[in-house]
């Protein structure tokens, strides 16, 4: 309201009498159809659980300071609880050690499991556990919870959803000893169980209801057109082949291209076992054939853990709209030749409807069906066009959401005579309903708090600035108790030359170049190579975060920055922002050893100091009291040219004092032994060049450098030999 100048707030929340009775009045119809999950996937959601439940437990044990409220498992399934956990680890993610990291990382992983249970289908989530076991045994990095008991009992469901092995000596989990013998390859076969997602029944079911009454439709005038909506594009694509092709068709190609893999991997690892135990126990790993057989298996493993690893970062490291489109080209590629005549009879080949979206996934053209994902679409309202485009009279909620819930409300009731059903799936007693009960409850608790807030907040009149009594609108605004100064000229009013700051166009991401404007300065906007902002001529600050300035120390950056700060500009400043209201430490608390490590930050901050004498390093608690030091540091002094800023460069050759010296050999002095920062001006001011250096005698070099320590260290550099070096060396041993 402050930044809108506005001072009128309205609410209208849902359980308002106006809103409420006018949406009761044009409700769509709504069909609850409470999916039952299957025992299977009932196990794995209690495991999933309760592995989410022990790695809370040993977050808060690690991290005392954290809200409990905030980190309970009714939240942790929630979506916006990677946004709280970064909320409260962020201040403090450079002091947090590698378990913590680890925890945050796991409850990543755990969340996606949980959304991939209720939203894919058998072969895909088994797919993503044995890749994340993969990727564990390939980096080494085994994480706690794999070894839980409850991590088990998830592997063993997640495999008997899709197969089972026949034989009935092998154990319960469905794994085959790595010292055993080989066994015959029927007992390594897998007999396909393939588990149907019960959601694609109720939705085949509800696709039927819809048919059966558009064929008895001439009094709604016509049949009517069906919105799927699902959560995102793999969803979308998933639903799109289980209805043209059916549910077996779908997953077998689907266990083909992942799983299926494996099979031939192993029966090819088997061959090769036999082949080398038929050349006989003397002399096992001698013949050759054992040697391309081992090579040949080895070959197989890497490019199978490749292919697993690969799968991983594609499940998680990409976004969902990017998932989508990579399965939907391989289900294009990957489709047999029956399905593909499937396809041709149910739908023709180029299937585009004239949309507002790009997104949509169409499957009958009469009644016009789609399928549109609620989420990853490029443009985040076009779900909301396509409504208003198809005008759908059924709709079908594949996943819930409650944004688009909402929509849907509205919608009715902007259409109040126009008939609307919408189909609501949803697993009965899942994180999903779950999920979408705490969205519910966080709504109205967030309009209560919005309904509270406004009671109580008090406005001031001058907010919406139609006058000049707003002090957001006023630059330099001084008190009117400041006294003049009348030993200035009796008291006359001084002509001051406006001040100017020239900043970096990266830096309006931030509020500081406002909070300067607002101060009574002039801001140029210019791209900088050197320094963030240019105060006057010789001042060149770079600002840099708490979080911006540990990752620069550690990959060298702000060595660079500095040196060129340096280089071009007499009084280069490191500018460091912190908040006050979040603590921070340099040091981890854990790491406070008795030797000092080269490794530390405060290490590396020091020895930024000792490199760049000239270097000045301030601290700031906020962008208002950098605006305050700005205005010090400008006063009594010329103007900056912007010009000459953007001429300086990394590269640049134009120096302040290039008249004097030239920076290339400057460099090369301050690398020698016995010269610093203090007595390399004296040595250049009575040298003219290297050549000239090496002429000199010890006592003269003494006599120059004022230390007859550092001139012994610089005059056995230049002329001892590699040999005598290392002799003197040996000799001081």
């Amino acid at each position: 309201m402050r930044n809108l100048f506005v001072r009128k707030l309205y609410l209208w929340p849902r359980f308002h009498i106006a809103v409420n009775s006018f949406l009761e009045k044009h409700k769509p119809e709504v069909v609850e159809i409470h999916v039952s999950m299957t025992p299977a996937m009932r196990a794995i959601q209690t495991s999933v659980l309760d592995i989410l439940n022990a790695c809370l437990r040993e977050l808060k044990r690690y991290n005392p300071a954290l809200e409990v409220e905030d980190l309970s498992l009714e939240n942790a399934i929630g979506k916006p609880f990677d946004k709280t956990i970064r909320h409260y680890l962020d201040p403090l993610w450079h002091q947090l050690g590698a378990k913590t990291k680890s925890l945050v990382q796991d409850l990543k992983i755990l969340r996606t499991l949980l959304l991939y249970l209720t939203q894919y289908d058998c072969v895909t989530f088994l797919n993503l556990l044995e890749s994340l076991k993969a990727s564990e045994k390939a980096f080494g990095e085994n994480s706690g919870w794999l070894f839980l008991d409850a991590s088990t009992s998830m592997f063993v469901n997640a495999r008997a959803r899709v197969y089972r092995i026949a034989d009935e000596k092998l154990n319960q989990k469905g794994k085959v000893s790595e010292k055993s013998d080989v066994k015959k390859e029927n007992e390594l076969k897998r007999e396909l169980v393939l588990e149907s997602n019960p959601k694609w029944e109720a939705l085949r079911e509800v696709l039927k209801e819809i048919e059966n009454e558009n064929k008895n439709s001439e009094d709604l005038g016509g049949p009517g057109q069906v919105l799927i909506c699902a959560s995102d594009d793999r969803a979308c694509a998933q639903l799109r082949e289980y209805i043209i092709a059916g549910a077996e068709a779908f997953l077998t190609r689907l266990y083909n291209k992942t799983l299926g893999k494996d099979e031939k991997a192993e029966e090819v690892w088997i061959k090769d076992r036999k082949a080398v135990k038929s050349k006989g126990n003397a002399r096992p790993d001698t013949g050759p054939q054992a040697k391309k057989a081992k090579l040949a298996a080895f070959s197989k493993q890497n490019k199978h853990k490749k292919q697993q690893d690969r799968t991983i970062i594609q499940m998680i490291g990409k976004t969902e709209e990017e998932k989508g489109e990579q399965l939907e080209v391989e289900d294009n590629k990957e489709l047999s030749s029956s399905q593909e005549s499937i396809i041709e009879e149910t739908i023709p080949e180029d299937f585009h409807v004239n949309l507002p979206s790009d997104c949509y996934y169409g499957i009958f053209k009469n009644p016009l069906t789609v399928i549109h994902p609620l989420q990853g679409c490029s443009d985040p309202y076009a779900l909301t066009r396509v409504l208003h485009e198809v005008e759908p009279r059924y709709v079908v909620l594949y996943d819930a959401e409650l944004t688009f819930v909402r929509q849907l409300e509205i919608y009715k009731a902007s259409r109040p005579g126009k008939p609307l059903r919408v189909y609501f799936l949803i697993y009965g007693g899942s994180t999903e309903e779950q999920r979408y009960l705490t969205a519910l409850r966080k709504e109205k608790e967030a309009f209560e708090k919005l309904i509270r807030e406004k009671a109580s907040m008090v406005i001031p009149e001058e907010r919406e600035g139609r006058d000049e009594t707003n002090l957001d609108l006023v630059r330099d605004a001084k008190p009117a108790s400041v006294s003049t100064d009348t030993r200035k000229a009796g008291g006359q009013e001084q002509k001051s030359a406006q001040q100017t700051v020239i900043v970096d166009m990266r830096e309006f991401r931030s509020e500081l170049p406002s909070l300067i404007h607002r101060r009574g300065i002039d801001i140029e906007p210019v791209t900088l190579e050197v320094g963030d902002y240019i105060l006057t001529p010789d001042i060149c600050v770079e600002r840099k975060s708490i979080s911006d300035l540990i990752g620069s120390l550690n990959n060298g950056r702000l060595y660079t920055q500095c040196t060129s700060m340096s280089r071009y500009y007499k009084r280069p400043i490191l500018l460091i922002e912190f908040d006050p209201n979040k603590s921070f430490s340099l040091i981890p608390r854990g790491s406070l050893h008795q030797e000092i490590s080269s490794n530390d930050v405060t290490s590396k901050l020091t020895l930024l100091t000792l490199h760049f004498p000239k270097l000045r390093i301030l601290w700031c608690p906020s962008p208002h009291a950098t605006a305050e030091l700005f205005e010090e540091l400008k006063q009594n002094h010329p103007q900056p040219d912007a010009e000459t800023a953007m001429a300086v460069t990394a590269d640049s050759e134009i120096l302040p004092e290039s008249d004097k010296y030239n920076p290339g050999p400057q460099d090369f002095l301050l690398k020698m032994p016995g010269i610093n920062a203090k007595n390399c001006r004296a040595l250049m001011n009575h040298i003219k060049s290297i050549a000239e250096l090496v002429t000199l005698s010890k006592d003269e070099l003494s006599k120059i450098l004022g230390n007859a320590a550092n001139a012994t260290q610089l005059f056995d550099f230049i002329h001892l030999t590699y040999g005598e070096a290392i002799s003197k060396g040996k000799s001081k041993r």
